[in-house]
């Protein structure tokens, strides 16, 4: 049972960085009033969002859960 949790937990981790990411990058690029340019900033930005979004998920859904 332990190792489903753990496997499951390695799974949902890299998703929701990757969901975070995403969802963060497409707000830079069609949210209305921004000037639609992804520059370096956006892309540290979204990563910091990634990486939140793991954290969360790795703290809500761990394998200690």
């Amino acid at each position: 049972m332990q190792n489903t949790a753990k496997s499951r937990a390695r799974f949902r981790r890299p998703l929701a960085f990757g969901t975070g990411l995403a969802v963060s990058l497409a707000v830079f690029a069609f949210a209305p009033g921004l000037p639609g340019v992804i520059d370096a900033g956006a892309l540290v930005v979204s990563a910091g969002a990634g990486a939140l979004a793991a954290w969360v998920c790795g703290r809500r859904f761990g394998p200690d859960r």
